[in-house]
């Protein structure tokens, strides 16, 4: 468990999406018995503040009278050839931020505390290297390029073009949270999912971090 000053808090949140994304397990994990420490659930730490409070956006109406923002459908990049829809994840009953479950793992999912993509913010998707079941929808996202054209979809039939900026691979026990999650007036995306080498438990200590800005 740890403890943040208040100052820290309306951050702090969506760090447990990533520092803690669960079902990425390695690739010679024999069976799920190896991977079961890997579930769909986040670790168990403090949920410091509310999704929407983080200063990256929401997806509820800003001002009185103030339009909700297009919610995210799909994502892809034709590059890696990757084209997943995109569900929706919120927080935990334990107040942690919810990943997509291990069965899913094809499947990328958009964080709602943040930003919608294409509106000002960090919009934010998070997605699985591997599960218990085998590759998952980001396994391949270490070899997107700079300058990679990543397509989102969004629910009022528009498609939305973020071009790569950079990328970041951090150890889980040093995640740059303001970096990520931070306010910002750009229109930012950023892709999450784990990276690095594995632990005793068979799970990888880093996290990949894609940056991306509205093209």
């Amino acid at each position: 468990m740890f403890r943040t000053s208040p100052s820290l808090r309306r951050a702090a949140l969506p760090l447990l999406a990533c520092l803690f994304l669960a079902g990425c397990s390695s690739d010679a994990a024999d069976g799920p018995s190896a991977t079961a420490p890997g579930s769909s659930r986040t670790a168990t730490v403090d949920a410091p503040a509310r999704a929407g409070s983080t200063g990256a956006g929401s997806t509820g109406a800003g001002k009185s009278g103030d339009a909700p923002a297009a919610a995210p459908v799909r994502i892809s990049i034709p590059s890696l050839g990757i084209d997943s829809e995109l569900m929706r994840l919120g927080l935990n009953q334990d107040g942690t931020v919810e990943v997509p479950p291990a069965e899913k793992g094809m499947t990328a999912g958009w964080y709602t505390g943040g930003a919608a993509p294409g509106e000002r913010g960090a919009a934010v998707v998070i997605g699985h290297n591997d599960t218990r079941f085998g590759k998952a929808v980001f396994h391949d996202l270490k070899k997107i390029a700079k300058g990679a054209d990543i397509a989102v979809r969004n629910d009022r039939g528009a498609e939305l073009h973020f071009r790569v900026t950079a990328t970041e691979t951090v150890s889980k026990k040093a995640f740059p949270t303001e970096k990520v999650y931070g306010s910002t007036g750009a229109r930012t995306l950023r892709l999450i999912t784990c990276d690095g080498a594995f632990d005793a438990q068979g799970h990888p200590v880093d996290n990949l971090i894609v940056y991306a800005n509205r093209s």
